[in-house]
């Protein structure tokens, strides 16, 4: 029976699961942690990957890594980290995405050239602030890598084996460096971003090639960023839209042509089988919860009886969850504001539900977002460490106004690079066919007054800080 493992390299930690690599049967699991902040040394990862795959991955058939997106991994000409890997959340680049945008003219610009404009979380942004706040360090710069290319590239022996990194069309769209329309890096993009400088960049690897062995033998595929991984764990198709609500939030669909949005929402990124994953990243999801809770001194299963408790729209509590700043609204150096306050609304049952409408108000307007570039949404998915909580659910379906379902909990992103280093090893013209994950179904309500209120509520205060 050939088996095959899959990597989420995510932002707080590293998930291995080993699969049949003919049913996807999940035959064991690991996890490791990885260090908080938003600059992490790419060594932690590696470490990280070993602990959470130790005894798992000697005898695998396959494995591919998912990893978190747009990080900033620079390398040296001898291949070593020149500096801490920048990640996503890191909002110093805020300022430097805004005058890339400005520099070609316009967010209209960017939406036609890569199907994505800059913000303070794409690789292309990180460049920018790295050659202006440290140009020795850019100097160094030899060759960028993304996360998941890095720990790709580790798998594979690394500089020491002489194997030149690669990378996959989902990870690379990410980049505000590489066109998903036209399926190539823009050169000049990457030198307005660097200050003229022009390192080495992965190759591109098509869905199910191979990058190539690890030192045991086992063929190691492309790999791919996390939002890409989900997708292809969950086996979505045309009419589902995907409420990913983990560290950030996303909502993601997959679509057969390229979307390019000048508003800047709607990231126009590839997805993992060679078509297309328009999304829109928010910072603040599941934090939401955990911070809430943390502020009621309760756990997080309290927390969701308490919203349950209380009624549809927290008494008139409304919640603005810009706890990190915000990728979508663009507000980097917001905070979060909770409105509304009056001393008989002032009670945990009301604050727990304002902060759980909160977080699904601002998906509710992602996949608004979505929607606007003609993405159709029969059936909304929702998954992440949030989603464990019944009431989110409930609570979704009501504020989304569609049918909600809610696969049982899984590593998805895990079992998209399963199911990807599947495919590579099967060598089929498409992925293998592993059955879509038991789920549980919440239907849309029946009177939709409830949830446009407390849409209305969330407009209005929204209104207020931008």
């Amino acid at each position: 029976m050939p088996t095959v493992a899959g990597v989420d390299s995510s932002t707080q930690s590293c998930k291995v699961v080993v699969c049949d690599a003919d049913t996807g049967e999940v035959l064991r699991r690991g996890r490791a942690a990885h260090p908080d902040g938003t600059e992490v040394a790419p060594a932690a990862w590696w470490r990280a990957l070993r602990e959470a795959g130790d005894g798992l991955l000697a005898d695998v058939d396959a494995v591919a890594v998912a990893g978190q997106q747009h990080g900033l991994v620079a390398l040296d000409a001898a291949g070593r980290p020149v500096r801490d890997a920048l990640l996503w959340n890191d909002t110093r680049s805020a300022r430097a995405a805004a005058d890339l945008v400005e520099e070609l003219g316009g967010p209209e610009k960017w939406a036609e050239a890569v199907g994505t404009v800059p913000v303070a979380a794409l690789t292309v942004a990180k460049l920018r602030w790295l050659a202006e706040h440290e140009p020795e360090h850019a100097d160094r710069t030899a060759r960028v890598l993304l996360p998941h290319d890095w720990l790709t590239w580790r798998l594979c022996g690394g500089p020491a084996a002489r194997v030149d990194p690669v990378t996959d069309r989902g990870d690379a769209s990410g980049t505000g460096y590489w066109s998903p329309a036209d399926g190539a890096y823009r050169h000049d993009l990457l030198s307005l971003a660097f200050g003229g400088r022009s390192p080495q960049l992965p190759r591109v690897l098509g869905p199910s090639e191979a990058a190539g062995r690890t030192a045991q033998g086992a063929l190691v595929a492309a790999g791919t960023g996390d939002n890409m991984g989900a997708a292809l764990g969950l086996g979505i198709e045309p009419g589902d839209v995907v409420i990913s609500l983990g560290t950030s939030g996303t909502a993601f669909a997959r679509s057969t042509h390229p979307t390019g949005d000048p508003s800047g929402a709607v990231a126009g990124f590839a997805d993992a089988t060679g078509r297309f994953l328009p999304l829109v990243c928010t910072l603040n999801a599941a934090r939401v919860l955990s911070s809430t809770a943390r502020m009621l001194d309760v756990g997080l299963d309290e927390l969701d009886r308490l919203a349950r408790t209380a009624t549809s729209g927290a008494g008139g509590l409304v919640l603005l969850p810009y706890l990190g700043g915000e990728r979508t609204p663009n507000l980097p150096d917001a905070a979060g504001s909770l409105m509304g306050l009056r001393k008989e609304n002032m009670v945990p049952a009301n604050f727990a539900r304002a902060a759980v409408e909160g977080m699904l108000c601002n998906m509710a307007d992602a996949l608004d977002r979505l929607r606007d570039q003609g993405v159709e949404a029969r059936r909304v998915l929702v998954i992440g460490g949030a989603a464990r909580a019944p009431m989110v659910g409930e609570i979704a379906a009501e504020i989304f106004g569609v049918p909600v379902t809610v696969p049982e909990p899984e590593e998805y992103v895990a079992l998209g690079a399963a199911r990807q280093a599947a495919w590579a090893l099967s060598g089929a013209a498409e992925p293998p066919p592993w059955p879509r994950p038991v789920a549980r179904e919440v239907p849309a309500p029946a009177d939709p007054a409830p949830g446009r209120r407390v849409r209305a509520a969330y407009a209005a205060a929204r209104a207020t800080v931008h």
